[in-house]
């Protein structure tokens, strides 16, 4: 199984970014977590501040993996190209939000890729990228 883990603006700061909200831990040190827990399966990861690079990537891998996991951070609140893109591939993507957009401001409340994804999950963390992965098994 094939998975690709892509995650969007700011996600690069994670474990020094408002780690009240997001925690100490920087995604580098997850994801060789994640390699130990899941040996079987491939993970790759991608990570881009920029809109039209996580648009190159989704279509990049959106038709050779099993599926995504996407954390698009505050493009899923904005950005319908986005969404278009993830509409456009044929693998199934999985919304992740490490924390609870709906007990935030009122703005993060609407996501427009939750239309387009098979799933989202949000609010747990960390752990929505291993609840994630348990999907797709």
């Amino acid at each position: 199984m094939k998975l690709h883990i892509i995650n969007g603006p700011n996600l690069n700061l994670l474990g020094k970014r408002e780690p009240h909200i997001y925690g100490r831990r920087s995604f580098e040190e997850y994801l060789e977590l994640l390699h130990q827990e899941f040996p079987t399966i491939t993970i790759h990861y991608f990570q881009s501040n920029h809109e039209g690079e996580l648009i190159d990537k989704l279509h990049e891998v959106g038709f050779t993996y099993n599926g995504i996991i996407l954390n698009a951070g505050g493009l899923s609140h904005t950005s319908v190209a986005l969404a278009d893109a993830v509409a456009a591939i044929e693998t199934p993507v999985i919304e992740v939000h490490i924390s609870n957009v709906f007990a935030r401001e009122p703005y993060r409340h609407h996501s427009f890729l939750s239309a387009v994804c098979v799933g989202s999950i949000v609010g747990l963390g960390l752990k929505g990228y291993e609840l994630a992965i348990q999907y797709f098994l």
